[in-house]
């Protein structure tokens, strides 16, 4: 990324900051730069204290650099965070405890933890909802309903992902359908520093 496309993005990010409000975003702000466009996002630092930090952590690390939208589905999800372009998996850090008693929604534009049958083994990968997947909210302490844990909102850049979830989809790598035909790729994701 040029800096004069840093520059701009801050601006643009500035700027949709300058609509929302400040006392709407008091989250960490992440930048995320893909293939196809910025996304910009708000932390829910205080509701989801523990996914934050370990979503910042890999952030901090540069690990999501490199990694692509493996997994697109229209009106559902668009997850990304595990695996290279090469369909490699990534190591990553030991899993996280669920927080999605936090009372928020998986509603369109928020962002959550993709995990397996286990509650508590989130470690990289997120998705962002397309539509209010409420079903995969919280319903009670089983296992089935523990739901998943929502910990961040796109706050900019949803043309960004609707562009991504315009694109075909099929089978490719150790996926048998939606990986995007065309490689979507996260280029970097950076914190963005308090605006004085």
């Amino acid at each position: 990324m040029t800096d004069l496309t840093r520059q701009l993005s801050r601006w643009l990010l500035a700027t949709a900051l300058m609509v929302i409000g400040p006392a709407a975003l008091a989250g960490t702000l992440v930048q995320i730069e893909t293939s196809h466009g910025s996304i910009q996002v708000e932390l829910f630092d205080q509701q989801a204290p523990d996914t934050v930090e370990n979503f910042l952590a890999y952030v901090r690390d540069g690990f999501y650099e490199g990694t692509i939208f493996h997994r697109v589905i229209p009106d559902f999800v668009a997850q990304a965070g595990g695996y290279t372009a090469d369909f490699v998996r990534k190591d990553t850090r030991p899993p996280v405890k669920n927080e999605a008693d936090n009372n928020l929604s998986n509603e369109r534009g928020t962002l959550a933890m993709a995990r397996t049958a286990d509650p508590d083994s989130a470690t990289s990968q997120f998705f962002i909802n397309l539509t209010d997947n409420t079903f995969l909210d919280r319903r009670d302490n089983s296992r089935a309903g523990a739901g998943y844990t929502v910990f961040g909102r796109v706050v900019g850049g949803m043309d960004t992902v609707e562009k991504i979830t315009a694109i075909q989809t099929g089978a490719a790598g150790p996926f048998g359908q939606d990986v995007p035909v065309e490689t979507v790729q996260i280029e970097s994701m950076q914190i963005v520093p308090p605006i004085d």
